[in-house]
């Protein structure tokens, strides 16, 4: 096994979470296993339902309760949506320390540093934690650049012409 690595997918543009679960597929075609766990994504049913059939090879997290955009929460809500974020931290927390796959990525967990719900140490106490032959993949629009000094990679998406409004046939 190789000596894994820790990359951060950030930025405006679209594709961060595509180009993560890349990795998990490329992982599954090898016979080695992915966790996936999702922060931000709500309670919404999307196009990643399909990972499920690719259980036990990959496997899909999110820890959330609500459905929805989590800046529409009440405070009441909001403050049980960080708890449960939190909890998805620790989860991969353990499964670091357990060594349970061999990518694990962490969807969307960048964004949880602006709002306060963990902090930059959280996140290298996380990565530190990481053995030599994990793979560790971290998206977010925000992009964290006060732990780029720990990370491996970096790639920043930015959009130079979209066509977000547009559905894929």
């Amino acid at each position: 096994m190789d000596k894994g690595n820790v990359h951060i997918y950030c930025g405006k543009g679209r594709g961060k979470t595509t180009a993560a679960i890349g990795h998990a597929m490329r992982a599954a075609s090898a016979g080695q296993t992915a966790i996936i766990v999702q922060f931000f994504k709500g309670r919404e049913e999307d196009d990643l339902a399909f990972l499920k059939q690719l259980e036990p090879q990959i496997k899909l997290f999110r820890f959330e309760k609500f459905r929805g955009n989590f800046d529409d929460l009440t405070p009441e809500q909001r403050q049980e949506e960080t708890q449960n974020m939190k909890n998805g931290f620790n989860y991969a927390k353990k499964v670091l320390v357990t060594e349970e796959c061999d990518v694990l990525i962490l969807d969307e967990v960048l964004g949880l540093l602006p709002c306060g719900i963990i902090t930059a140490d959280d996140l290298r106490q996380l990565i530190h934690a990481k053995s030599d032959g994990m793979k560790l993949i971290m998206t977010g629009s925000y992009d964290a650049r006060e732990i780029w000094d720990v990370v491996d990679e970096v790639t920043e998406l930015i959009p130079r012409k979209s066509s977000i409004d547009k559905e894929i046939q």
